[in-house]
């Protein structure tokens, strides 16, 4: 059975450090959560591996608009739904099929599973904010398995 390492990175704001992008290497895809802050964001991760990103509620610039606000990525047999602010769930994810939500915007990294479902928000990659730690995750998938690893840098 094939595994799949997702990067998973929120909340850059602008800000996209180099031990990030070294952690993520090994990565097939990356999902940006939102939150971006500036195009070149996008540009070093699909470097690395194809981006899937959705816009934050701090991505107002006109070239952020080409990003939806929500996504569903299909990563071997599992389902995800990315999108910024967990407020803006507007479905049922267990019920829509989805086997994992990401998220960010709270800047706070978090794995739990509710009714089944993966939630996970990767933390904020970008600027420190407060005591919060910078981080970042990667999401380990074999079959319908999923393991998530935290990356969490010393600011």
């Amino acid at each position: 059975m094939t595994e799949h390492i997702i990067g998973v990175i929120s909340d850059t704001h602008g800000l996209l450090r180099p031990e990030i992008l070294k952690a993520l290497k090994d990565c097939e895809h990356i999902l940006h959560a939102g939150d971006i802050g500036d195009a070149h964001i996008i540009d070093a991760l699909n470097k690395i591996a194809p981006v899937t990103a959705v816009r934050g509620n701090c991505d107002r610039d006109g070239w952020v608009y080409k990003f939806p606000r929500s996504e569903s990525v299909k990563i071997g047999e599992i389902c995800l739904y990315l999108l910024h602010d967990l407020n803006w769930l507007d479905l049922d994810p267990k019920a829509a099929g989805f086997d994992a939500v990401i998220n960010g915007h709270t800047h706070r990294p978090l794995s739990e599973y509710r009714n089944g479902v993966l939630y996970l928000n990767p933390g904020s990659a970008g600027p420190k904010r407060f005591t919060l730690p910078i981080s970042a995750a990667k999401l380990r998938v074999k079959g319908k398995s999923m393991e998530v690893e935290f990356i969490k840098l010393d600011d």
